[in-house]
């Protein structure tokens, strides 16, 4: 009889546990889910790379839905070609190099815009709306510099 007690005691416990995860789970989809749309929905504008001019521009995106996603970026532009970019806020500002899915990183989806001098990339399979953060973030830097 004691051991049935234990049992049924045990299963509460962890039927309460289950239900408080499944409640912050939700919760965390709620809280992002405008935000997810938001960035969904997003189109990273064409930037002539053939004007830019020699210099390090700054640049962010700031989510208007929520902030989970926003982030900073400085891109060095040398030559008339942009040749490096720098996370400077955000989630990944001191994990550029870490894998963010099927062992891609930031660093992967910035030498693509580096390669192909454009922001007409490959979004990171399965990263889609962290990859077109940056993205945004990389085309207001240099949208600046158009500004100028």
């Amino acid at each position: 009889m004691q051991n049935v007690k234990e049992r049924r005691g045990k299963s509460k416990v962890w039927i309460v546990i289950l239900s408080i995860a499944g409640v912050i789970t939700l919760g965390a989809v709620v809280l992002t889910a405008p935000g997810r749309r938001e960035l969904q929905n997003m189109v990273i504008d064409n930037v002539d790379f053939k004007k830019l001019c020699d210099g390090v521009y700054t640049g962010a995106y700031r989510g208007t839905k929520d902030s989970f996603r926003n982030v900073a970026v400085n891109v060095t532009v040398n030559s008339g070609a942009v040749s490096k970019i720098k996370v400077t806020e955000g989630a990944l500002a001191d994990k550029q190099t870490t894998e963010i899915r099927n062992g891609l990183s930031l660093n992967d989806l910035f030498d693509e815009v580096i390669k192909s001098q454009s922001l007409q990339v490959d979004a990171i399979s399965g990263a889609t709306l962290t990859s077109k953060a940056h993205l945004k973030a990389v085309e207001n830097a240099l949208k600046q510099e158009e500004l100028k």
